[in-house]
């Protein structure tokens, strides 16, 4: 039998610029793994390992994508909000993790996130203060579509419980 999983949809914010720098899968995951063993002790965090890892991520726009195991998800979503920092090469870059959304494919936290960043561009649309930056979120909304490529990736159901 498939094991089933969640894919949980974070964002990274952060008031320093120089966080972005140390989005990485592996402190990200670092980060995650001492929230939930700092909220929920060893136990929790034996739970929330098991199929747990950084999916996907962009530095760019902060986005982060996490798996882990159904039956967990609950406990990994609790232990986010104590995420207080990524840390890189000895420097830790305060930050926090907002849950953006949960899903049960990746498919469907894709569909989010283009729903997401179009409203955030639209946001960004109605406070433009010249026709430059106007076109260029413009430009930026056309773009928001799933191309056939992106449907095409192969990795939306890779429950074939290999772990």
């Amino acid at each position: 039998a498939a094991l089933s999983r969640r894919y949980v949809l974070c964002e990274v914010l952060s008031e320093d610029p120089r966080c972005r720098q140390c989005i990485e899968d592996r402190a990200v995951g670092l980060a995650v793994r001492e929230a939930i063993g700092r909220v929920h002790g060893d136990y929790g965090l034996a739970c929330c390992s098991i199929s747990f890892t950084v999916k996907y991520l962009n530095a760019y726009t902060g986005t982060v994508l996490l798996r882990c195991r159904k039956d967990s998800y609950r406990l990994l979503c609790s232990a986010l909000p104590f995420v207080r920092h990524l840390e890189s090469r000895n420097q830790r870059y305060p930050c926090v993790l907002n849950t953006l959304h949960v899903g049960g494919t990746i498919r469907t936290c894709q569909k989010f996130l283009i729903q997401y960043n179009r409203r955030q561009l639209l946001l960004m649309l109605q406070n433009c203060t010249n026709e430059e930056e106007r076109q260029c979120i413009q430009k930026s909304l056309l773009s928001c579509s799933l191309t056939e490529e992106q449907s095409q990736s192969g990795d939306e159901e890779d429950d074939g419980g290999t772990e």
